[in-house]
């Protein structure tokens, strides 16, 4: 078990939790997780096992709420931050958001990582009306407040980052002839089902090849993909395999057309450990300012970034962009709970969660926003191409919305 609290002193954590306001009052104001003094921020992350590469957004997250901390807090209270590890194992999910809603009674559990253990435990936290907020994962199914009004998510989701993959392949690539290399779950499924839905029969898909998260490689996937006579390759992965298929390819002299998810679009935990120079040319896509990007090296939200790395998480990797991912996602949750005042609620934070609108946080691209309302629970929707340069990742392309038929 890991636990990064943020809270300054053990006082925080420990100390008393007396609301200084009369009981009837209290009960309006406060749900478990939160009184005067406190408000109590559960999350999932995956620190140990297969995608323990994304744990920096946890620790990312530590930091700032630090931060905030450090400068007052959210309207004079403090954040105590619990984190467990799940190994992005499922099982152990249910059983860590078990313990935080049960035993650690957070007001809310906030990034919480990946499709698979997102999903164990969403019909769990909507039963039990606790936020289950902005979750860690582009899964689409985050987007489903009628059924489950207790869960948002926060990044562009998958089908249609998968959308804008397709239509650059329809006008620059019409002929190729596509391999799929997908994990074999819910986060793995959505991608294939928004390029099969965008591409319409449009172009062949030769081959897909899943995989398990237990797998130790992909090295026989890869072989197959070759194999097929792809020369397009989608590749739906995460950071660990993500890495092991890029020098695979490289090793066996398969060079396609290299279609990276977001998630794996990563220089400092993919594309460096598999080499650069064998990155070199790959496509994905960005909706944050990526570190490695010197176009953003005067930039004041970039300074300003460098300067919170350097005081509140300086053993960080500046060249990951699951860092900016965390920092990013910790910046909205703030402007929640401070929107929230001193009805702090688990009501009233997913009401305030549900009525953004424009808002702009530091490190996201130019142009895209936090976008929700009562019926659509996905805050951000746009997304820009990008290229690797075998340095850098360069943007190319107009901002465009993943829909189908988007803009």
């Amino acid at each position: 078990m890991t636990i990064y609290r943020a809270s300054i002193t053990a006082a925080v954590i420990f100390g008393s939790l007396a609301i200084a306001v009369s009981s009837s009052t209290a009960q309006e104001r406060y749900d478990l997780g939160a009184s005067d003094t406190e408000i109590k921020v559960g999350n999932i992350m995956p620190y140990s096992g297969p995608a323990s590469a994304y744990g920096v957004v946890g620790k990312t997250e530590a930091a700032y709420f630090k931060k905030i901390n450090a400068e007052g807090g959210i309207n004079g209270r403090q954040i105590t931050f619990i984190s467990y590890d799940d190994g992005y194992s499922p099982p152990k999910t249910v059983e860590q958001a078990r313990k935080l809603v049960e035993d650690d009674e957070v007001l809310l559990i906030f990034s919480s990582l990946g499709t698979p253990p997102n999903t164990a435990i969403q019909k769990y936290m909507n039963a039990k009306k606790v936020p289950q907020l902005f979750v860690a994962t582009g899964a689409t199914k985050w987007n489903d407040p009628k059924h489950f009004a207790w869960t948002m998510g926060l990044r562009p989701n998958y089908q249609s980052e998968a959308h804008i993959y397709a239509s650059y392949l329809l006008k620059s690539n019409p002929n190729g002839k596509i391999g799929i290399l997908f994990q074999n779950d819910d986060y793995g499924k959505d991608y294939l089902k928004g390029l099969k839905d965008a591409l319409n029969g449009r172009m062949q898909i030769v081959a897909e090849f899943p995989y398990e998260t237990t797998d130790p490689t992909i090295d026989s996937q890869m072989i197959g993909l070759k194999a097929s006579g792809a020369d397009v390759f989608f590749d739906v992965t995460t950071p660990k395999f993500a890495a092991q298929a890029i020098k695979k390819a490289a090793e066996i002299g398969w060079r396609p057309l290299h279609l990276l998810n977001n998630v794996a679009a990563n220089v400092g935990a993919v594309l460096r450990p598999a080499g650069l120079d064998k990155s070199k040319d790959i496509l994905s896509t960005m909706y944050s300012k990526d570190p490695t990007d010197p176009t953003w090296k005067g930039d004041p939200e970039y300074k300003e970034w460098l300067a919170f790395m350097d005081k509140y998480y300086p053993e960080g990797d500046r060249t990951n962009k699951d860092v900016i991912e965390g920092y990013i996602g910790a910046q909205v949750l703030v402007h929640v709970l401070k929107r929230c005042g001193d009805n702090l609620t688990r009501e009233n934070v997913m009401r305030q969660a549900e009525d953004l609108h424009g808002l702009v946080v530091a490190m996201l691209l130019p142009g895209i926003t936090i976008d929700t309302s009562l019926t659509d629970f996905a805050p951000i929707k746009r997304m820009q191409m990008m290229r690797f340069t075998g340095e850098r990742w360069q943007l190319f392309g107009p901002i465009v919305d993943g829909a189908l038929g988007g803009s």
